[in-house]
Formats: C-alpha cells, structure tokens, sequence
C-alpha cells in the first residue's frame, strides 16, 4: 500500500518552507521514524521521519523547492504485513551492496562533522534511534586528541 508523505503543519506565522535535504533516495529502504527528509522555515528546521517501514518509491519535490503545509513530499511503498520482521534486501531484491545510511545528524551538527572531516559512522550517537548529537561530536573529538 502506498503511503503519502506529506508536509507536516507548518509554525505559526510560516506559510511556505524550503525543502532542506533528503536522507532517502528512491528505491532506498526506510524504517518507521527513521528521518527521510528535512524542511526548513525561517524558524526551525523540520524532521520528516517516515510513517512506516518500507521502501521509499517517488519524490515528488527536490531539495531547495519551496513546499506549502499538506503538499506531498514522497510516496512509500509500506512493507508487507505478513514479513517475517527480517529486513527486506535493498533495491526491492537485486544483487549488490546495500548502501549504507548516514547516520542521522541535524545540520548544525553535520556542518561540525564537515568542518572537522570526521566520519560520521565512527561517531556513536547517543540521541534517539541512534542520533548524532553536537555533545558526541565534541566528545569524538575530544577522544580523538588525546589518542
């Protein structure tokens, strides 16, 4: 069943926001909760997780595209309810690698992983689902000058 990602309810006063970056590319699979895409205002910056596991199969805006409260970012492909819970393989079965996903981060602190050329797979996340907070970077870093 396909499910509609829509552009949540928006601040008070913010009539538009600007698509910020996606996390997924089509075909990629998704995990419930699991950040897919960001939005910003001129206020805050929006996490859009995904409602459901499955596979996300068309984005309908790209990144700088200016989005309105209830427009539809992407379509997801909900995953089968009678899964086994085993993970379904990535690219919908083919052969190959699966691409790992950067590990979720906002983007103050992916501008502190860039600035300082870390890998964020080696940084351990200490937030919810495994987020990358600004204190784990500080940390990593920390860590890593006293080696």
């Amino acid at each position: 069943m396909s499910i509609e990602l829509r552009v949540p309810p928006l601040p008070e006063s913010v009539t538009d926001a600007t698509l910020l970056e996606w996390h997924k590319a089509p075909g990629d699979p998704v995990r419930r909760d699991e950040v897919v895409a960001e939005l910003e205002t001129d206020k805050v910056v929006l996490e859009i997780p995904a409602p459901a596991d499955g596979v996300l199969r068309e984005r309908r805006h790209e990144a700088g595209d200016r989005v309105r409260a209830g427009e539809i970012l992407a379509l997801l492909e909900e995953a089968a309810a009678e899964e086994s819970g085993e993970p379904a393989p990535a690219g919908g079965g083919t052969a190959g690698p699966a691409r790992p996903s950067p590990p979720p981060m906002s983007p103050a602190v992916r501008r502190l992983v860039a600035e300082h050329g870390l890998d964020p797979a080696r940084i351990p996340g200490s937030g919810r689902h495994g987020r990358i907070l600004k204190a784990d970077v500080l940390r990593y870093l920390e860590q890593a000058g006293k080696e």
